[in-house]
């Protein structure tokens, strides 16, 4: 098992360039309210050697995927071929609400969305008829041709999902899946559903990467460790519409359904410290390294004996210097679970 971190943009090149030091396989910029995927990445690009890059994720709703193909082309060619390719549905109010784009068959536009990516990563004319993409549309004679950039057509694509169809489809058109909110014990039925999907496309789990984000807080206490933590959990949990939300969903099926409720209510009323209160610790816990070295050394080995090839990190310290010692600290534990 290999380690990830997920940046944050205002730190993203010291961080990266540590975890790079440090032996960490994927530096991941992540998409959403504080900074796009895309620019974070192509600094990095510029400032490391080594690390394999990654979104995590690019939210299909907002690009076309001729552009989602470009913008890969491109930051792979500026990193010498270290890119992966992080793609997600994100959810339907989002969608709809940041990107003006209907959340009608998520999964299949996510199917055709990959296809016509791979079709233009071979660098020749991208012309595909499909139920949600026709390139080009009737009366256009002028096909997407990507020439601007060196193209590699086998940059590893990455899905993200949550649900069991989401789950399947990563498995059977993907070469890796991107989790969230993944305890251990729960990797086995997740990991079934991937290989469900796998077996559809007549293929194993060999060379499939599995990497759950993993919410990281280090420190002697764990549950002081766990409180940066907080408005992390209660952002995503409060988000949109609760009967929509993958994430108060999942929440729910954890057993953690008052406390959801609790949060998704305080997020809507505008009360996010609130909100962030109310996240249980144990929810955190179960979803999350927190920890001194040795403790988070002991949850590693559970995910690593779960079948995850890479844990991608997610820092919530509040300074430059937290996140560089959350690096080593996660180092250390996984030297720790190594033996």
């Amino acid at each position: 098992m290999e380690l990830g971190i997920f940046l944050n943009y205002d730190g993203a090149v010291p961080v990266a360039r540590e975890a790079e030091r440090l032996g960490f396989a994927y530096a991941l910029a992540p998409e959403g309210f504080r900074s796009d995927a895309v620019s974070v990445l192509g600094a990095v690009a510029a400032s490391t050697e080594r690390i394999r890059l990654a979104p995590g994720v690019m939210q299909i709703p907002a690009r076309t995927p001729v552009m989602t193909a470009l913008a890969a082309a491109t930051l792979d060619g500026l990193s010498g071929g270290r890119f992966c390719l992080g793609l997600g549905v994100s959810n339907p109010d989002v969608s709809r609400g940041w990107y003006g784009v209907d959340f009608d068959a998520p999964l299949a536009r996510a199917r055709e969305y990959v296809e016509v990516v791979r079709l233009a990563l071979t660098g020749g004319p991208v012309r595909y008829s499909g139920e949600h993409f026709r390139l080009p549309p009737p009366g256009t004679r002028e096909a997407a041709h990507l020439r601007a950039a060196p193209v590699r057509a086998d940059i590893p694509v990455y899905l993200a999902g949550v649900g069991r169809r989401s789950l399947e489809l990563a498995g059977e058109i993907a070469d890796g899946w991107i989790g969230v909110f993944c305890p251990p014990e729960r990797l086995a039925e997740s990991l079934g559903h991937v290989r469900a999907g796998r077996a559809r496309a007549g293929k194993g789990l060999g060379g499939f990467e599995v990497m759950p984000s993993i919410p990281i807080g280090v420190g002697d206490d764990p549950e002081r460790a766990a409180e940066p933590l907080r408005p992390y959990f209660a952002n995503f949990i409060g988000m949109g519409s609760r009967e929509r939300s993958v994430y108060f969903a999942l929440a729910v099926s954890m057993g953690f359904g008052a406390a959801a409720e609790e949060i998704h209510d305080r997020c809507h009323a505008g009360d996010r410290a609130g909100a962030a209160r109310a996240v249980p610790f144990e929810l955190i816990d179960r979803t999350s390294l927190v920890g001194d070295a040795k403790r988070i050394s002991a949850r590693m080995a559970e995910y690593a004996a779960a079948g995850v090839t890479t844990l991608g990190l997610t820092s919530l310290a509040t300074s430059l210097d937290g996140h560089l010692e959350t690096l080593r600290v996660a180092e250390e534990a996984l030297r720790l679970q190594r033996g």
